[in-house]
């Protein structure tokens, strides 16, 4: 029985996604001005769609076995390659990688405090409710 019944583990896959989504819009800003580059994005959406859609073959003993799916390596990092923002051929958009930013960071600092909230609650009844 899992202590807060995969809760922890479920914040945390968010907290991984929001540092990924962040990392990626600070790289597009930090490119806004370099040429032909293709800004990048983070899909959880397109990334489950990713994982459902790919198979590999396995080694099957039993006819009754089951093909396997699997997922192959993509950190969930996509660019728009036929988006071009400015006439150098760059796609960063800086007025909409901003707002991104900010509904990130806005969802990050939601998930850290409910993670924190769920560690003030295990530290209270460590205490005793003291």
């Amino acid at each position: 029985m899992s202590l807060f019944g995969g809760t922890i583990s479920s914040l945390e896959n968010g907290l991984n996604y929001a540092s990924l989504k962040n990392k990626t819009i600070a790289q597009n800003i930090a490119n806004v001005d370099t040429p032909n580059y293709k800004a990048k994005n983070v899909s959880f959406k397109q990334m489950l769609t990713d994982a459902q859609s790919e198979t590999i073959s396995a080694n099957r003993t039993d006819v009754r076995h089951y093909d396997f799916n699997i997922k192959t390596s993509s950190p969930g990092v996509y660019s728009y390659e036929n988006f071009n923002y400015r006439s150098n051929g760059n796609g960063v958009d800086m007025d909409a990688e901003q707002a991104s930013l900010a509904e990130n960071t806005i969802y990050y600092n939601a998930l850290v405090e409910r993670i924190s909230s769920k560690f003030n609650t295990l530290n209270n009844v460590i205490k005793g409710g003291k």
